[in-house]
């Protein structure tokens, strides 16, 4: 009895159309099949090292036909479970990364998202360090001086008119600092140089008001009780003025007797006035003659000199060396700050933070200015100053026509003129003595 399925013979058995007999007792099914056997998997690779090829995956062999029909795809390189991601399928190229084998570089740098960066990574410390700079400085102003408080104010003119004065405060001042710079042990303050400043567009005019100059005491508000004090007719030393009620009742004796309107106020002591010079490491001063006076401690040869701090009082304060004329230290006065402010505005002070704070501080530190008096209305004054000696302005004394009583009178006719002049901001003609 034939066994096999209907249609089967042995002729079919013997064929080689799907596949060979085997002269084994194990049944069919038990034989392995060559069409159906999985490989076993080859062994685990190392990763590949970077920018090389993988190797190509071996060939198998041992009871394999790779002529057979049947294709399991590894003839086409695909190799299953190798590859250098320890087991991850491949690309065709050996290696599991899909990049063909080689790392790629990292991407060019944006220099121009970079340069944009720091650009606005720079303006931002910029400004910062800018507004704390500014309100650092501002907090350090001393706006004591209420120009409120004077009355019967002239009208105001073209340009700006600041009145600074020099005063002989030792507020601050060591016992060792007085002897060191000669000032003294006087109690309360005084003026010791008073000067107008006007900045307008002809140009920064100085004019020096000496203190000894012959002024009427106008009436006036008092400062601290608000009282009202009737003028009569008094004349005086200008200085006197300050002496009796402070910078209002000065502002009010300068407008008085000139018809100028003063928008600001400036004052500074002897100890400012000498830290600034020490701060900015000296200033450079020409002396056409060598003089000497002991109350000031001036002792100074003839030529160019770089003076310190002690050395700068010695020189705006002299008067004695002159014969005790006040015209001649008002002239040092001019040159000295005007050289002061043109040597202090310089790229190597304003840039370097090494030298421009130690000398905003100690300006700063000492300097009275009026209530209304901004930081940008001071820098303008400084500017303004320093133009004095850079060719674009004028300075003089106030026009002086005699003396009476050691008083020095000024010159009505002069002063008028010269007030005119700079109310309307014209080029200033007059000259002063």
């Amino acid at each position: 009895m034939n066994d096999w399925p209907e249609g089967w013979t042995d002729d079919n058995r013997s064929g080689n159309r799907y596949g060979q007999g085997s002269d084994s007792d194990r049944p069919e099914g038990a034989r392995v099949m060559r069409h159906v056997q999985r490989r076993p998997a080859p062994p685990q690779q190392r990763p590949a090292p970077p920018r090389q090829r993988q190797p190509e995956p071996p060939q198998y062999s041992g009871g394999y036909d790779d002529g057979a029909g049947y294709d399991s795809g590894y003839n086409t390189g695909h190799v299953y479970g190798g590859g250098g991601n320890g087991g991850g399928r491949g690309n065709g190229h050996g290696s599991g990364r899909g990049d063909g084998g080689y790392v790629q570089g990292r991407p060019a740098p944006n220099w121009g998202r970079r340069i944009k960066i720091g650009t606005l990574s720079l303006v931002v410390v910029v400004l910062a360090v800018s507004i704390g700079t500014y309100f650092w400085a501002d907090s350090k102003l001393k706006r004591e001086v209420d120009l409120s408080k004077v009355i019967e104010r002239p009208k105001g003119g073209d340009g700006t008119n600041y009145l600074i004065v020099g005063s002989d405060s030792r507020e601050g001042m060591t016992a060792e600092d007085k002897k060191k710079l000669h000032t003294g042990s006087a109690a309360g303050k005084r003026t010791d140089s008073m000067m107008i400043l006007h900045d307008g567009s002809n140009g920064p005019t100085l004019v020096s008001l000496p203190r000894d100059s012959n002024v009427e005491i106008p009436s006036f508000k008092g400062s601290d009780s608000g009282k009202l004090y009737p003028g009569r007719g008094r004349f005086t030393k200008l200085n006197a003025a300050y002496a009796m009620d402070g910078p209002e009742l000065l502002v009010r004796t300068v407008e008085f007797n000139t018809g100028l309107h003063i928008d600001h106020y400036v004052e500074i002591g002897f100890g400012g006035f000498a830290k600034i010079v020490d701060a900015i490491g000296g200033v450079e001063l020409d002396i056409p003659k060598a003089f000497k006076d002991k109350k000031s401690g001036a002792d100074f040869k003839a030529g160019k000199q770089t003076l310190n701090g002690e050395q700068s009082l010695a020189f705006v304060r002299t008067r004695y060396a002159f014969a005790g004329s006040d015209l001649d230290r008002t002239k040092n006065q001019q040159k000295f700050l005007a050289a002061l402010a043109s040597q202090t505005a310089t790229p190597s002070t304003i840039l370097n933070p090494f030298k421009l704070y130690p000398t905003m501080g100690a300006g700063l530190d000492t300097l009275i200015v009026d209530k209304d008096m901004s930081l940008w209305s001071l820098a303008q004054m400084f500017f303004a100053m320093k133009g004095v000696t850079g060719g674009d302005g004028v300075s003089m004394n106030m026009p002086i026509s005699g003396s009476t009583g050691g008083n020095l009178v000024w010159d009505k006719a002069k002063v008028k003129q010269l007030v005119e002049q700079l109310n309307n901001d014209e080029k200033v003609t007059v000259t002063g003595n």
